[in-house]
């Protein structure tokens, strides 16, 4: 029998044990899948839009792989610096594919970053995502203007969620609390600034169309902006190596630039060419954003120009990129935030590292979609699979889930999520609502504890 643990239950950490159970060449393959929280799906569950349903239905392709018999999911067990080691895990699988994922969000480095009414997008999203390491925080209190500054998928949702009326909002899982919150929001502007024109933005067609479809706001674009866009000019050839996804976003971004404010409560203003350059302070908090204008340097890139503007903004989110963190016992590369590897292979000083494997964000950096982790995670399977004779010669532990419980785990199996996911739907019964995420550690582990009073025989 070959033993895998797979660290991390999202889209990579699921789709590397689908790919396992499903190979042909080595016949007997059992797959645990650790993750420090109680629930799976990793980002489908805590990085997806409340209001992306259609996205959010991914769990259910999860889930089909989670329930084969030859998978188990073990949460609530952490892997790193306060958890079992890479050197443990060794001792109790064969393999152990990381699938960890890009966990920091990227900064801007600019004065005023600190500040308070200044966080990540990821803090925002972890908060109405219900995710129970997110801060208790309203974010919007007292914020009549928001800036996000970035212009990619995150971007868009954070604006989307900032811009939507709560009654949108209430048929969604968003938790209570930030429910809430936004239902009390006075922000009635929302900025999404790019420091690059909408070519180069990262924002995908369907995102931006979703965000000129919401009912309660107007989204507007300044001809100004798009005056220095040179792939926007009219009779202009589009630049070469211009992609058909750039094409059509900047077909989104013209209609949205010709059409007219229809006097809705709620406005977003989608701003290019502006790049950060301060965030200003009144009264001890963020009162805005100094940009400094920017045009193409004819390269694919952007040069500042001197020309400052100030957008007022009592709230400020950065959405610029993630980044991978190191994990204790793992080698890292810290300009590229990645675990080092060939084709899924961990190098430790250049050589493979018998027994360790990365997929998804780790191993290549925070890029693609959802659907880039399959094939991603089947190289790394791939790999495992040409090596697994001789990883079968090294003996390991019998259970490793018993090693993991005498050192003081206390693992969340199928069960316990089931119960989880249950304990939330009589919580929306509760609130005249659909199911309603639990928010904090105490409420999962409950509920998980009282659906598990017997974890289910493997």
């Amino acid at each position: 029998m070959l033993r895998v643990a797979v660290v991390g239950s999202g889209p990579s950490g699921v789709y590397a044990a689908q790919a396992l159970i499903q190979q042909l060449r080595v016949p007997d393959v059992r797959v645990h899948i650790l993750d420090r929280l109680p629930c799976p799906y990793g980002l489908v569950r805590y990085g997806v839009a409340p209001d992306h349903e259609k996205i959010k239905s991914l769990q259910n392709n999860l889930r089909s792989v989670l329930e084969d018999e030859r998978i188990d999911f073990i949460g609530n067990v952490e892997v790193g610096a306060h958890g079992v080691g890479p050197r443990q895990l060794l001792e109790l699988y064969h393999a152990v594919v990381y699938c960890v994922g890009a966990a920091k969000d990227r900064r801007l480095g600019i004065p005023g970053e600190d500040l308070p009414g200044s966080r990540s997008a990821t803090d925002f999203v972890s908060w109405y995502s219900a995710h129970p390491d997110a801060v208790a925080d309203d974010f919007v209190l007292g914020a009549r203007s928001a800036v996000v500054i970035g212009v990619g998928n995150v971007a868009v949702d954070v604006a989307r969620i900032l811009a939507r009326g709560a009654d949108e909002l209430r048929p969604t899982d968003v938790p209570q609390a930030a429910l809430g919150a936004l239902e009390a929001s006075r922000v009635r502007e929302v900025h999404m600034v790019g420091r690059r024109g909408p070519a180069q933005a990262k924002f995908t067609t369907k995102e931006l169309r979703e965000l000129g479809a919401l009912p309660s706001a107007d989204v507007l674009v300044e001809q100004s902006d798009l005056a220095l866009e040179p792939a926007y000019a009219e009779g202009a050839a589009p630049p070469a190596g211009l992609s058909a996804a750039s094409r059509r976003n900047l077909d989104v971004v013209r209609d949205w630039a010709a059409r007219p404010p229809q006097g809705r409560p709620r406005q977003i203003r989608v701003r290019f060419f502006l790049r950060p350059a301060e965030l200003l302070e009144r009264d001890g908090r963020v009162s805005g954003v100094r940009f400094e204008r920017t045009v193409p340097d004819g390269e694919g890139g952007v040069r500042g120009t001197g020309a400052y503007e100030d957008i007022e903004a009592q709230l400020v989110l950065r959405a610029v990129g993630y980044r991978g963190v190191p994990m204790p016992g793992l080698p890292f590369d810290d300009r590229r935030g990645t675990v080092p590897n060939d084709r899924g292979r961990v190098l430790r000083d250049g050589a493979p590292s018998p027994g360790e494997y990365v997929a998804g964000w780790i191993k290549r950096g925070p890029t693609g979609v959802i659907g880039t982790n399959r094939p991603c995670a089947k190289e790394t399977v791939t790999a495992l699979l040409d090596d697994a004779t001789e990883l079968t010669l090294r003996p390991v532990a019998d259970d490793p889930l018993d090693r993991l419980r005498e050192a003081g785990h206390r693992p969340v199996q199928w069960p316990g999520w089931l119960a989880i996911e249950q304990a939330e739907s009589e919580l929306g019964r509760t609130l005249g609502r659909g199911s309603v995420k639990i928010d904090d550690w105490p409420g999962l582990l409950h509920a998980a504890n009282e659906g598990q009073r017997r974890p289910l025989p493997r």
